[in-house]
């Protein structure tokens, strides 16, 4: 009796594919997903080409080859764009107007492979978008009891081409760094793609012009088992090497990238993690000044309300969205938005198709640096004035029950509820020191992720031990 196939609702999630590699996603199933994103993304039957890259995971190429072979099948053409970063598959996607996959599991560790999806433009896919079509497709296709993957009357053709030195030159035209003062940066790859997309990008590997960079790689030797630390800068270990470097080093920044890198994250030139708020408020001053003070700026509910204040002094209209780049992606369309950012070091550009580029937000904090003479921590001192706990997750064992609670005690003390995103209570009117918190539930897991901000540090911890204490004594 023949293995019933894999529950793809297992690793399709709410935005990408993500699973055990191979154990859950094998060829088998990369071929089939290939197929049914051929049919749901209307390249099937001569409908067009799809372009697709990956990362350095050993399991990457073949995963791409059954992918391709499964686009080809139901007669679609493919483009191979080779090793690539998640944000030089939306530069292909974008700039060829063709559908795009990138094979990768971000900052998971090795033994995880992914895909994630998108239509031409660089617009995305998630559940509600067509992934859900996707998934139930390449199911049909997977049945033992069904005919397979049905061939077209025609195969589409595979080709490769070579992206990354057209991706360097499009970043470094929207923000030209050839006039600043020389910097020395510290450049943390993690072994993942910023080691291909750093010295294209920063250097002259990409056949561009030698800026006044004194860079100083950190694991850059591509390495998807991460022999040195995991590709995850939002955890704070995972910044210590960066941090001594740029100490020992005399560097006036530091920048770490995760294992797709497509995010960025920032260090100054006292080894001091910059907020990835800070650094959306910086980036979006610099925009909206581009745009002579106009324009909406989108910020994520958990960034720092610095940045809507420093927006609105600008002359920009700051707009509050959910957690998660479909929500952003999406708001970045409906309003034309210049600049969207989220506390998790996501930052969208308008001029980047909406989608999100850490290496372009890193070029913006290199041009703002080197602009001026003041060290990145004065630069930034304005742009991050308040005191906050970073996200702290707990493990409990009813997540809405907890959140009910929570909410009730703070409400009778006078707080201001919304429920854009889980829950999130501000300080009563003419209260001082001002606060606010938010409690979202995970999508995947029985936790509940909270994050506090406060005018002062006192202020800060006051709030988030009273909450915790709520939350984790109703914790598993």
């Amino acid at each position: 009796m023949p293995e019933a196939p894999l529950d793809l609702s297992r690793i399709v999630k709410a935005y990408d594919v993500r699973g055990l590699s191979p154990e859950q996603l094998d060829p088998v199933v990369a071929r089939a997903l290939g197929a049914a994103a051929a049919d749901v993304l209307g390249v099937a039957g001569g409908g067009g080409a799809m372009v697709v890259g990956h990362d350095m995971r050993p399991t990457s190429p073949g995963l791409v080859d059954a992918f391709a072979r499964g686009v080809t099948d139901r007669g679609g053409d493919v483009l191979v764009i080779g090793l690539c970063s998640t944000d030089g598959l939306y530069f292909a996607s974008g700039s060829l107007d063709a559908p795009g996959a990138m094979f990768t599991a971000s900052h998971n560790p090795a033994a995880y492979n992914g895909i994630k999806l998108c239509r031409e433009g660089a617009r995305p896919v998630g559940q509600e978008s067509g992934l859900a079509q996707v998934r139930d497709l390449a199911q049909a296709y997977l049945d033992p009891a069904g005919d397979g993957v049905p061939p077209a009357p025609r195969p589409g053709a595979r080709t490769e081409r070579d992206l990354l030195g057209e991706y360097a030159a499009h970043l470094r035209s929207l923000v030209p760094l050839g006039g600043i003062r020389p910097l020395r940066v510290v450049v943390d790859a993690g072994n993942g793609m910023a080691g291909l997309t750093a010295p294209a990008v920063l250097g002259t590997a990409a056949g561009l012009p030698a800026l006044p960079l004194d860079v100083v790689p950190l694991y850059f030797e591509l390495d998807g088992s991460f022999p040195n630390h995991e590709a995850n800068p939002l955890e704070p270990e995972n910044l210590r090497d960066l941090q001594a470097a740029v100490r020992e080093h005399g560097a006036d920044l530091g920048l770490a990238f995760d294992g797709d890198a497509d995010r960025c994250f920032v260090v100054d030139e006292r080894g001091q993690a910059v907020s990835p708020s800070a650094v959306t408020a910086l980036v979006a001053l610099r925009e909206l000044a581009r745009e002579g003070g106009r324009g909406t700026v989108l910020h994520n509910l958990i960034t720092s309300r610095a940045v809507p204040e420093l927006v609105e002094r600008a002359g920009g209209t700051p707009v509050r969205t959910r957690v998660g780049h479909s929500f952003i992606k999406a708001e970045m369309a409906r309003t034309g938005a210049v600049f969207g950012g989220e506390h998790s070091a996501h930052y969208y550009f308008r001029d980047f198709w909406g989608a999100d580029t850490g290496m372009l937000a890193a070029l913006h904090v290199l041009a703002a640096l080197g602009e001026q003479e003041r060290p990145l921590s004065q630069l930034l001192a304005e742009h991050d004035p308040y005191a906050a706990s970073g996200e702290i997750n707990s493990r409990v064992d009813d997540v809405a029950a907890i959140t009910r609670s929570v909410e009730e005690a703070w409400t009778a003390r006078g707080g201001r509820v919304d429920d854009l995103d889980g829950l999130t209570v501000s300080s009563p009117p003419g209260e001082e020191p001002s606060w606010w918190f938010n409690l979202r539930p995970s999508n995947t897991e029985p936790l509940l992720r909270l994050n506090v901000e406060g005018a002062d540090e006192a202020t800060m911890a006051s709030v988030r031990d009273a909450v915790l204490a709520q939350v984790r004594g109703g914790a598993a």
